[in-house]
């Protein structure tokens, strides 16, 4: 029996490592307001959207997380304001995180061609955890080894939850062809701790970047409904460090409108773990986009192959996205000189 409560609190201690660094999404374009709090507002429209990633569904300690995002672009105030909801659970004793955020972005056009744009979000989380898959000991009949006794005398708290407040800061420099941004996250450290002595949650520093070179658009329709597709290759980059954890992303996106497609690699192999070189996975994207006159709505699905030494059998990992946005501004107004951030979708 004391070897089993061992066992328990072992598997607690790695989700709680596990849960030190913060979900990630390989589209992570297609969630603007979770990458960077800058974003808010920079499609110059209303957007809303929604993200779902599945890590690892070949095993038990597996990975869900579902993001949704709103935000809306306030022309009169060059100003952005978003909300984000978020949640993830890690299948092998549920620990699972919720959080709310509030965002607000301001835009400053500092030359003709050149703008930045600073974000803050502030969140409520409510971590929590359940005991509801484990089955001890005092359980089974000695004999038959079947289970017998649905309840266990153990004292763990399937219950327990928390809630804390959290902040997030971002900048986000963008020209006609680049960007780059940086995001802070947790910059106050909360206590995250469900088991009495304090957790802080470590401060996530990200930077991410990129150029799109423009090609020969295409054409589609004829006549009077003749209208240009765009063609373009975008190199991008994202780095993230949070805690004991380092992560790369490296790749590029091939938008042949309205198809894009992207692939790009995962890792930092310049950087050991444990004496073994972080290489995480290969990650295939393709995406649909549909641009009308007012709107546009974007659907993506990727697949991380995953090459570190847990290897393909664990299932990789399979993520969706489906963003739409649309216009709220007065026709009658004339257009205003705005540049738009040009990075990818996805």
């Amino acid at each position: 029996m004391y070897k089993l409560v061992g066992l328990v609190v072992a598997m607690f201690v790695m989700c709680s490592e596990a849960a030190a660094q913060d979900p990630q999404f390989s589209q992570f374009y297609a969630a603007p307001l979770y990458l960077n709090p800058a974003f808010a507002g920079a499609t110059g429209q209303a957007r809303i959207g929604t993200n779902y990633r599945n890590q690892w569904p070949a095993i038990d300690a597996n990975f869900n997380t579902i993001s949704a995002f709103a935000d809306l672009y306030i022309e009169e105030k060059n100003s952005g304001v978003g909300v984000i909801i978020n949640r993830d659970r890690e299948g092998l004793l549920g620990l699972q995180s919720t959080s709310i955020g509030l965002i607000y972005s301001y835009e400053l056009q500092i030359t003709k061609g050149l703008s930045f744009r600073p974000g803050f979000q502030a969140s409520i989380y409510n971590r929590g955890i359940n005991f509801d898959k484990l089955t001890f000991g005092d359980q089974f009949d000695p004999t038959t080894g079947q289970v017998v006794n649905k309840q266990s005398v153990e004292g763990l708290n399937s219950g327990q939850s928390k809630f804390f407040p959290d902040m997030t800061m971002g900048g986000l420099m963008y020209s006609k062809n680049g960007w780059l941004g940086v995001t802070a996250a947790h910059i106050t450290q909360p206590d995250q701790s469900l088991a009495g002595q304090p957790d802080r949650l470590p401060m996530k520093i990200s930077g991410h970047a990129g150029w799109k070179f423009y090609l020969s658009p295409g054409v589609m329709g004829q006549g009077f409904y003749n209208k240009p597709r765009e063609r373009s290759i975008t190199p991008t980059v994202q780095y993230r460090h949070q805690g004991r954890f380092d992560q790369m992303d490296v790749g590029l996106y091939y938008t042949l409108e309205p198809l894009i497609i992207g692939t790009w690699y995962r890792g930092v192999p310049f950087k050991n773990v444990n004496g073994n070189v972080n290489n995480e996975s290969i990650v295939m994207l393709i995406g649909f986009t549909k641009k009308g006159v007012k709107d546009v709505l974007n659907i993506g699905y990727s697949y991380d192959y995953t090459i570190s030494k847990l290897g393909p059998s664990s299932g990789g990992a399979h993520e969706f996205s489906i963003v739409y946005s649309w216009s709220t501004r007065d026709p009658r107004k004339p257009p205003k000189d705005k540049l738009f951030i040009p990075c990818p979708d996805f």
